[in-house]
């Protein structure tokens, strides 16, 4: 029987590296990345299954009273959750599953599904980040300022989460996550059909 992968909630400032640690662990095997179901029509680039599953408004409201999503919410007129069947698919095939997600969302989950393990990427200073987001070159003063506030409003909830990884290399940073992963999956409370294994066998002993 395949162990059961974990989910890992990923949070973060814009500017954090989010994406580029994400993709180099993808990179690695094991991993899968949750996919997001949507209302909003597909860009003509976007597939079905690989970049959203898309829906209508009814199915996503059906989804919504039958408890299918880890989480969701509404974004410029069009609705985005996190579907749990395929969440909990990818899992039982023994994949770590990644989720991307804003403060809030990642709350959201780790309320439905407790045993999820909340993760904040950190840029090593406001200062660096000041410096990724400007060297962006895809913003204005105004946006990044707005970015740097939010950031820091970001920060102030970090302790509501169970680890806290600063990205200062891509490679270091990947290495924290996977020394993490590979801690939780030991952990005792995870180990629960081991010590039904250990206790059935200690009670023919006897």
């Amino acid at each position: 029987m395949k162990e059961q992968g974990l989910l890992l909630i990923v949070s973060g400032p814009s500017g954090a590296g989010k994406g580029t640690v994400v993709e180099a662990l993808l990179a690695r095997g094991g991993y899968a990345l949750s996919i997001s179901a949507t209302t909003r029509p597909p860009r003509p680039y976007e597939q079905e299954g690989v970049h959203y599953f898309f829906q209508t408004e009814k199915e996503f409201e059906d989804m919504v009273q039958a408890d299918g999503f880890l989480e969701h919410a509404a974004f410029c007129g069009h609705h985005y959750g996190t579907p749990k069947n395929y969440v909990l698919q990818q899992m039982a095939q023994g994949k770590h599953v990644i989720l991307e997600i804003e403060v809030q969302g990642a709350f959201q989950v780790k309320e439905k599904y407790p045993e999820a393990v909340l993760l904040f990427l950190a840029p090593p200073s406001l200062a660096e980040l000041k410096k990724r987001l400007e060297g962006r070159g895809t913003e204005d003063a105004q946006t990044i300022a707005a970015r740097l506030r939010r950031a820091q409003e970001e920060m102030a909830l970090v302790e509501k989460y169970d680890y806290l990884v600063v990205n200062s290399q891509v490679e270091d940073a990947v290495a924290d996550i996977e020394a993490i992963l590979r801690a939780e999956k030991r952990r005792c409370i995870r180990q629960k059909e081991f010590l039904q294994h250990f206790r059935e066998g200690q009670e023919g002993l006897c």
